[in-house]
């Protein structure tokens, strides 16, 4: 069954704590998609995982540099895994098909009232649908899991 977390940004912004989620999940082995909510945050997303120093530099691609497959994390705005990942990552309460994905990470930003209000709504479908869901909120030292 797929496993769906909803991380709640409220200590750093979705450009520091994206990479360091996607790091982890390469680090485990496992491939990513990230759907996005516009053309414009895919190009914007590229350009700054492209410009990370080293080690956080993290191998990627889109549509546009090509070679799915061969993409350990790959950008889009379309619901598709070309590269066979089974971590799935929604940006900018950009939707798709959870259950195609083993974990689904459901990143939203807690200074934007109406973001979390529309992950209130994605968090009671996906439960009501029998998704196992999980919260997690950034602390002090990290991620801590609520409920």
């Amino acid at each position: 069954m797929t496993e769906i977390g909803f991380y709640h940004l409220t200590r750093t912004g979705l450009d520091a704590a994206l990479p360091r989620l996607l790091g982890r999940t390469l680090a485990a082995g496992e491939r990513a998609v990230v759907i996005c909510g516009s053309a414009e945050r895919v190009a914007a997303l590229d350009t700054s995982l492209w410009l990370a120093p080293e080690p956080d530099w993290l191998p990627h691609g889109t549509r546009l540099s090509g070679h799915a497959d061969l993409q350990p994390i790959w950008l889009t705005t379309e619901d598709e895994a070309p590269n066979g990942a089974r971590f799935l990552f929604l940006i900018d309460g950009a939707t798709a098909r959870l259950d195609a994905f083993e974990r689904v990470f459901d990143l939203f930003a807690g200074s934007d009232a109406e973001a979390v209000a529309a992950a209130r709504l994605r968090w009671t479908a996906a439960r009501a649908a029998g998704y196992a869901v999980t919260y997690w909120q950034q602390g002090p030292r990290g991620w801590e899991k609520h409920g």
